[in-house]
C-alpha cells in the first residue's frame, strides 16, 4: 500500500504493508533516526514526532494515519538559521545525559511553546510529564524550557 505525506517538508511515498507503525518508516525507509523506538507501546516518549504540529507517538501511530499529513521529526526542526531554539536551549543547559528521551523531550517543548509562548513551571512539568527520562536531567530539561521560551520571546520582539 503507498502511503504519500510530507516529512520534514519533504513530499515521500512509501509502499508498505498496511499497519506498518509511522516509526518504523521513518528510521527504516527513510532515514531519520531522531525518533527512537522505546516501549513501543507510546507511552514513554522517546519515538515522539510532530503531526500537523501536533505531538504523536510514532511508534503506535500506523503509517497511514500520516496520509496527506505534515510529520516533522527532530531532523526537521533546524531552519536555515541553524537549530530551532528548542534545540539551541536544550545544548546550552546541557539538557542530556544518555539521551534517550531527548527526541521525546524536545518535540512535546516544541509544541508546548507553540500553544503557550511563555509557560511556567508547572504548565512545563504537565507537558512533559507523560515523557520519560531515567538519567536524572530533569532539572536541566526545565531549564532548557525557559530559556527556549525567552529566547523565542526575544526572537519575535526583534523581528
Amino acid at each position: 500500500m503507498t502511503t504519500e505525506f510530507t516529512v520534514n517538508g519533504q513530499d515521500v511515498a512509501v509502499d508498505v504493508p498496511p499497519g506498518t507503525r509511522l516509526l518504523e518508516v521513518l528510521r527504516n525507509d527513510l532515514g531519520l533516526n531522531g525518533p527512537k523506538f522505546g516501549c513501543g507501546y507510546g507511552q514513554c516518549g522517546a519515538c515522539s514526532v510532530l503531526v500537523d504540529g501536533q505531538v504523536a507517538r510514532a511508534c503506535v501511530m500506523p503509517v497511514e494515519a500520516a496520509r496527506g499529513r505534515a510529520v516533522t521529526t527532530l531532523e526537521g526542526l533546524a531552519g536555515p538559521g541553524g537549530p530551532h531554539p528548542v534545540q539551541q536551549a536544550f545544548v546550552a543547559c546541557q539538557a542530556a545525559q544518555c539521551g534517550y528521551c531527548l527526541n521525546g523531550m524536545i518535540m512535546q517543548s516544541v509544541a508546548l511553546l507553540a500553544a503557550h509562548p511563555d509557560p511556567d513551571e508547572a504548565t512545563i512539568r504537565r507537558a512533559l510529564r507523560d515523557n520519560l527520562c531515567r538519567c536524572g536531567t530533569h532539572l536541566e530539561i526545565l531549564a532548557a524550557v525557559r530559556r527556549a521560551a525567552a529566547m523565542m520571546a526575544d526572537a519575535e520582539g526583534g523581528a
